[in-house]
């Protein structure tokens, strides 16, 4: 390593330890203590949200947490499933195969007829029950109990976990193991989806240090990643006994292992082990977990800077204070919902958002920078709608670094990623996201540090240059897009390969994409290029058929006009446009080859994806009135499922008719409908945190059009939100009057902003920069005149100036 880059890396593990000292006297936020007591972790545990439940610092890269054995994408499922073991990096809330969850570690209070291979091995075999309702979890925690007579506790810093199991007897099931409690801790060289290809592993006999590092590949991506590990314990003094184990047998000769790929599927289980001597009932050991990307040695390095003394109610405390100062940016007046389940979505969908991307910063072996690295953006075809913006408003230093973090990807790597996760390229899901993400920061003002230059040349490739293989960087069927102005179903495309579906939606994104471009080159100065991809911007319209009818199981809906696919003639193909939503074959556009002409939705639902033009699209459809009934239908009907992250924009269109209240409607309905408290208390993935800012920004009454300078203005769930921007110091505050609980008053009426009537039914990001106050009067009735003008809805491409 470098020197500058080791340096680096130490002044950067020594300010995540730090952290939660230097923040005693910057955090003046009344209203945190009680924030950090509402968050839920274990909100979307169940039923697909895979959200991560475990312990961790805000987009921490230690991720530590009980591992169930189905359902075990975040780790922990709250589904009763047993638990396989204990590990130390998770994504959260991604769909899919499950990712990383390596070197687990499995606890036994004792091995029948006090041998140790009277413990068994595979995870198959020795996954054991959690006791009913002995689970909790809060930010930098997560507690349970086994039915093996073990209580596990977890908190973590940065690249470390640390544990403590407290042994209350010897047990397997209800049947008492007849054996001493002798505590035997083993180290899989495994992870979740059992992608092993090589390992190795050793275990000092007098320490019981147990090192070791394996070869595993990413869950949605291409290529491998090596991690490390270091395991201490301070107890050192009673270990009985150490060695290794394979398969389904262990031995205490030799003290190393090394597995290679052989054709046992899944991996053969192998690791080292460690032997404590008989403890008495009640005994707690501690276990402490450093973790690498470079080596072995910097994974024990970091672990003994971040936690030196092994004390688990110190790295706690550390953890607590971090996180009630990541929230204490937000303030809101709960009156009224002092024990609600209100706070709870809300601060929950808060501390969710700040879990991913995860700083990987000084542990990068891919390159030498001197530039932050982030991973698991896991994806940005979802991040970009909601998680982003989100940052850029609560963290904005944060979203900084994240920014650099992605154009020095892209410096090394040749494009800027859509999808990455472990050091590895992920697939592409849409359009090249990451563009949006980009100038969405541009428009904010995150520039502090960011080569922008070299920024705007990774839009630019994006947009112009296709790399040979589009599945998991840049753009496919570019010829073709600059030739006819959308993707043909029947492309021609001899200059890169990739999966050669998504015609709609891919030419839908690829519009927006450049229309963000363009407005980067507008603020640069470059007119050309401005004039050039606004043009580009208008070619979602070129896939739209006025002719198209839809039905629902023969009954027409009443609408026509939707888009379709087009072949390189220029003649229609046809794809049912409630195809793959909820009322039609929902699985059958996923990314593989037979995976249709849409993503993860329906041509009802990319029909409406024009969020840079949004007046063309209405006029297109037939004008306000009939865009309205079009909205209303898409969200009554069962066709939009608001569990994909495109539908997020879907609550929110009816600004652009006029129709704020419409808006304010519909997103009262899906809160608490479809987000509430419960473990199963969001609509499918979490993905890394999206579904978390969406209802954290749709209750702060701000969603974005992310990639514009556009916040819609609907009224806060509370009575009032204040956000504070730690770049400038100021704070903005959102105030309702006449607000009621009950939520019958959720139209506005009318505005003032700093003292002056306001009927423009959007913000600016100024508002945040500067601070301020937006006082919103509301009724129980939809206002005729509040928001409804031409001059007061969002600027579309087609009438700037107008």
């Amino acid at each position: 390593m470098a020197i500058h880059s080791f340096l680096y890396f130490l002044a950067t593990i020594l300010f995540h330890s730090l952290q939660a000292k230097l923040i005693s006297g910057y955090n003046s936020n009344s209203s945190t203590p009680e924030a950090y007591g509402f968050v839920d972790p274990l909100i979307g545990t169940r039923n697909g949200g895979h959200v991560f439940a475990g312990a961790t610092l805000p987009f921490g890269m230690a991720k530590a947490v009980a591992d169930s054995t189905s359902d075990s994408q975040g780790g922990y499922a709250s589904n009763g499933s047993p638990v396989s073991g204990f590990s130390h990096m998770h994504d959260s809330g991604t769909g899919g195969a499950s990712s990383l969850g390596n070197f687990p570690i499995f606890v036994y209070p004792g091995c029948a007829g006090d041998e140790v291979n009277g413990c068994m091995f595979p995870k198959v075999n020795r996954s054991v029950l959690v006791v009913n309702d002995s689970v909790s979890a809060r930010p930098g925690y997560f507690t349970l109990e086994l039915e093996s007579g073990i209580k596990a506790e977890i908190t973590a810093t940065n690249h470390t976990a640390l544990y403590t199991f407290t042994f209350h007897g010897n047990a397997t099931g209800n049947a008492t193991v007849d054996a001493p409690l002798s505590p035997l801790f083993i180290v899989d060289l495994s992870d979740l989806p059992n992608t092993r290809s090589s390992g190795s592993a050793a275990v000092d006999a007098t320490t019981g240090r147990m090192t070791g590092n394996g070869t595993f590949a990413p869950s949605f991506g291409i290529g491998d990643y090596t991690l490390h590990f270091c395991v201490d314990f301070p107890q050192s003094s009673i270990i009985r006994d150490s060695g290794v184990f394979i398969n389904t047998r262990a031995g205490s000769d030799p003290k190393t292992i090394t597995v290679g790929t052989d054709s046992n599927s899944p991996p053969l289980p192998a690791g080292t082990f460690v032997r404590f001597n008989e403890v008495e009932v009640g005994t707690t050991v501690t276990v402490r977990v450093g973790l690498s990307f470079k080596s072995v040695n910097q994974a024990c390095a970091t672990a003994e800077t971040e936690i030196p003394e092994f004390s688990f109610s110190d790295t706690l405390a550390t953890a607590e204070d971090v996180w009630k100062d990541k929230l204490s940016v937000l303030s809101i007046d709960a009156a009224g919902f002092e024990n609600s389940d209100m706070q709870t979505i809300f601060w929950s969908g808060v501390y969710r958002a700040m879990l991913s991307p995860q700083d990987y910063t000084g542990e990068n072996p891919l390159w030498e920078s001197d530039e932050p690295y982030y991973d698991s953006y896991y994806c940005i075809w979802d991040s970009f709608r909601s998680i982003h913006p989100f940052l850029t408003l609560v963290d904005p230093y944060s979203q900084t670094l994240m920014i650099r973090s992605l154009i020095d990807i892209y410096r090394h790597e040749g494009w800027l990623p859509d999808c990455r996760m472990s050091l590895c390229k992920g697939w592409t899901q849409g359009g090249s996201n990451a563009d949006v993400v980009l100038v969405d920061a541009y428009l904010k003002n995150i520039t502090q540090d960011i080569d922008w230059d070299t920024g705007y040349e990774a839009l630019i490739k994006d947009a112009e240059s296709e790399p040979p293989v589009w599945d998991y960087e840049g753009r496919g069927g570019l010829n073709s897009w600059k030739k006819y102005g959308y993707i043909p179903a029947d492309d021609f495309d001899p200059y890169g390969n990739g999966l050669f579906t998504r015609s709609i939606s891919r030419t839908v994104e690829y519009a927006y994409n450049d229309f963000c471009i363009a407005q980067m080159a507008e603020a640069l100065g470059k007119q050309d290029d401005y004039e050039k991809y606004v043009e580009r911007a208008g070619n979602w319209i070129n896939l739209y058929n006025p002719d198209q009818p839809s039905d629902i199981n023969g009954t027409d809906t009443g609408f026509t006009g939707f888009l379709q696919p087009k072949y390189l003639n220029g003649t229609w193909g046809y794809q049912n446009p409630i195809f793959c939503s909820p009322l039609l074959s929902f699985d059958q556009c996923y990314l593989n080859p037979s995976g249709h002409e849409t993503y993860e939705g329906s041509s009802w639902l990319y029909t409406l994806f024009a969020p840079h033009d949004m007046a063309s699209l209405i006029n297109t459809l037939g004008g306000p009135d009939s865009f309205v009934s079009r909205l209303d239908y898409l969200h009554e009907s069962g066709l939009l499922y608001v569990g994909d992250e495109q539908a997020f924009l879907n609550i929110y269109q009816y600004h652009y008719a006029g129709r704020p209240g419409k808006s304010a409607e519909r997103i009262h309905y899906y809160i608490p409908s479809q987000f509430n408290t419960t473990t199963a208390g969001i609509p499918g993935n979490d993905d890394s945190g999206a579904m978390g800012s969406f209802v954290a920004l749709s209750m702060m009454g701000i969603f974005p059009n992310p990639g514009q300078d556009v916040y819609f203005i609907t009224p806060p769930f509370f009575r009032s939100v204040s956000v504070t921007n730690r770049m400038t110091g100021k704070t903005a505050t959102i105030t309702n009057i006449n607000f009621d609980a009950a939520y019958e008053n959720i139209y506005i009426q009318n505005a003032t902003l700093d003292g002056e009537v306001y009927t423009r039914n959007y913000l600016t990001h100024s508002f945040f920069l500067n601070g301020g106050t937006l006082e919103l009067t509301l009724g129980d009735k939809e206002s005729p005149t509040w928001g409804t003008g031409d001059s007061d809805v969002p600027p579309s491409m087609s009438t700037r100036g107008a």
